[in-house]
């Protein structure tokens, strides 16, 4: 081999051949090993000739596209020292393009012996090991992406398996694939949803678990990455004369072409190689104190603030580099708009101080030309020390608003009850929650506020269930939210009682109804528009298969009609998507935000704490330009509600047999709303 350079890192196509480089400080010898086309059989294995700055590097004249290739890394076995090289083990180049095999939970995978967790295993595990294909780089962009406005963009949450896989619309070849959520049919219907971004589940190389792969599951939901540059092959359609980058590229393509956004869910606060006992399959064995946080005190041990083994080491300059060229692979190479980061307090904290806002993975994404202006979603939340972080990511992060789904759960099917809430708190969320966003010179729409998401009840089981029922994952029904502020009114599960179906659909529009008229961007899972029920299975991350998939052949559209009239409806009035807060208090004369009494008046404090009506009038901006008023009653009689001066067009209601009359009736000077709905009306 020739000395190539250390930069850029992985493997990379150069007019003189293929040039490696791997970060490696602690490692006394790294050698490249070749293997077959299939990857099963090493061919040939050679050193690693420079070292710069702990990155071994070199240039492989014969190289090209297709070369499959991987790691053995040379140092010593220390595991108490936070040191576990083997070089009886092949390990998988963290910046691989294209990765083949799959791990099947053997113990040959492991760096350690299965006998002795101190003391190396020495198999050779050559033939089943990860490893990367040298991938050419796919031609330029097609240029034009949507730019969509901060205070217009709804987001839909989906699996690309689980969207598509019983889709009679999409060829069968094609379902549950990344070319299956191109077809014009789903597209069709995320537009007819008023559906601006599409935000997908992981959809980066994983790993399953040993312990789900012993049960016969997997990790539907793909949070367990192992090649952070590399799609999901499992979402490969296996076109003739595709790969699952040029698939994946192609589906990016589409939905801008319909002029939405791509947003992908990103795991980078862990990796699949678990915990202490488990796999060895791509970074443990490079340089495992480099990549990852371990415990101060023993070192062989992990710190485990994400709840699945590991934590990888944000606070390392070449960790934040391995996951900024990650991100801006799937900007630049795969066209995406932005990220969903899982778990996201992690990125930002280390063992001394903690979660911080200024930590060097929020400077190096704010200073970075092309990662500086793609959309940014924090799960704020993790199990680690100060893992509630709600609000205190920087400006141009948005937010899961776990506090808004609790409130309008708790509003609109607990009212009343030791777990239910207050208009107080209700006004607070459906205004974005300015307490926890409002600082800093954060907008309104930081708040991604969502009723129902990928972790619990689908929208359906909300109304259906009033306890988990998870007992197909194997945890003997522990495992997912115990809290979870539904109400199956009545029957727990599936019912053919009319009047127990009519609430639970009454308790579904109203739900939406809340979701998309309230200020800050609104996230819908994908299938609560057509009434999908996992059979009240709230932590369906294992479930691969008819409980996740979505039921396109028993869909509910009229439901879905419904979404799409409440898109339409946002915007059309723009007050319902301002991207400026409110003031609390408007001068009289000034058009802006009221706050109404269901008899007109304006609230006063006392309003707050009792009742559970009021009115949102948003009154006309300009001379000409229309006032509208929200009427929400979240209580279990019909009120009465006095309009404000003006002649009032009801123009929706979550109540189905009002709703008959919308765009229609004209209003009187007062409207009859009923029990536990909302109604919108605009001059």
């Amino acid at each position: 081999m020739n000395p190539g350079h250390p930069y850029p890192l992985g493997a990379t196509i150069t007019p003189q051949g293929v040039n490696f480089a791997l970060v490696a400080p602690r490692a006394a010898k790294v050698e490249l090993c070749l293997f077959d086309h299939a990857g099963r059989s090493e061919q040939q294995r050679m050193q690693l000739p420079c070292c710069t700055d702990g990155v071994w590097h070199g240039l492989l004249p014969s190289g090209k596209a297709g070369l499959v290739y991987g790691y053995r890394v040379h140092g010593p076995w220390a595991p108490r020292e936070g040191q576990r090289f083997n070089a009886a083990k092949v390990l998988l180049d963290p910046y691989a393009r294209e990765i083949v095999g799959r791990y099947d939970g053997s113990d040959l995978f492991a760096g350690h012996d299965p006998a002795d967790a101190s003391q190396p295993d020495k198999r050779d595990n050559a033939a089943v090991a990860l490893k990367a294909r040298v991938a050419a780089p796919l031609p330029p962009m097609t240029p034009g992406r949507a730019r969509i406005a901060a205070g217009d963009r709804v987001l839909y949450e989906a699996h690309v398996r689980g969207l598509t896989r019983l889709h009679a619309s999409v060829p069968e070849t094609l379902r549950g694939s990344y070319a299956g959520l191109a077809h014009p049919a789903v597209l069709d219907h995320l537009q007819s949803l008023g559906v601006t971004t599409l935000s997908l589940m992981p959809v980066q190389h994983r790993a399953d678990e040993q312990r789900l792969l012993g049960l016969g599951l997997s990790n539907y939901w793909g949070h367990n990455t192992i090649g952070w540059f590399a799609p999901e092959p499992r979402y490969w359609s296996g076109q003739v004369g595709t790969t699952p980058a040029s698939e994946f590229r192609a589906m990016v393509d589409a939905v801008h072409a319909r002029g939405m956004e791509v947003v992908i869910d990103v795991v980078y606060n862990h990796s699949a190689e678990t915990d202490e006992l488990g796999p060895t399959l791509s970074m443990r064995g490079i340089d495992n104190a480099l990549y990852y946080h371990l415990r101060p005190n023993d070192r062989a041990l992990y710190e485990n603030w994400t709840g699945t083994g590991n934590c990888l080491k944000l606070d390392e300059p070449r960790v934040v580099q391995l996951v900024m060229d990650s991100l801006r692979h799937w900007v630049c190479e795969f066209g995406v708009d932005g990220f969903r980061f899982d778990l996201a307090p992690v990125l930002a904290r280390n063992a001394s101080t903690g979660f911080d806002a200024r930590a060097p993975f929020f400077a190096a994404i704010t200073q970075d030309p092309v990662l500086a202006r793609t959309l940014l979603i924090a799960e704020p939340w993790d199990i680690g020390p100060g893992g509630y972080q709600l609000g205190a990511f920087p400006p141009g992060w948005l937010e899961w608003n776990d506090r808004y789904r609790d409130t309008q759960r708790a509003c609109w099917l607990r009212q009343g009850e030791a777990d239910g809430t207050g208009l107080g708190d209700f006004a607070h969320r459906t205004l974005a929650s300015s307490a926890q966003f409002r600082h800093d010179g954060r907008a309104p729409t930081a708040s991604v506020n969502f009723i129902t998401a990928h972790d619990g009840f689908t929208l359906r089981d909300l109304v259906s269930y009033d306890t988990r029922h998870n007992e197909a994952n194997g945890e003997k029904n522990r495992d997912g939210h115990g809290h979870n502020r539904s109400r199956n009114f009545g029957v727990e599960g599936p019912t053919d009682d009319p009047a127990i179906l009519a609430n639970r659909m009454r308790a579904q529009r109203v739900l939406l109804a809340a979701l998309m008229l309230s200020q800050g961007t609104p996230m819908l899972l994908a299938g609560d528009e057509l009434g999908h029920s996992q059979r009240g299975n709230n932590n369906a991350y294992c479930q691969d298969n008819e409980l996740t998939w979505l039921d396109w052949a028993g869909a509910d559209m009229a439901l879905a009609v419904y979404v799409g009239r409440l898109a339409a409806l946002r915007r059309e009035a723009p007050c319902l998507r301002s991207n400026r807060w409110w003031p609390a208090d408007t001068a009289d004369g000034t058009p802006g935000m009221r706050w109404l009494r269901p008899d007109g008046a304006p609230m006063t404090s006392a309003d707050w704490d009792q009742g559970s009506a009021l009115a949102i009038l948003f009154e006309a901006a300009s001379p000409g330009s229309p006032a509208w008023l929200v009427l929400v009653n979240a209580g279990a009689a019909p009120v009465d509600f006095t309009l404000p001066t003006g002649d009032w067009q009801l123009r929706l209601s979550s109540d189905p047999a009002q709703d008959r009359e919308s765009g229609t009736r004209t209003l009187a000077r007062s409207l009859h709303v009923t029990n536990s709905s909302i109604c919108v009306a605009r001059t």
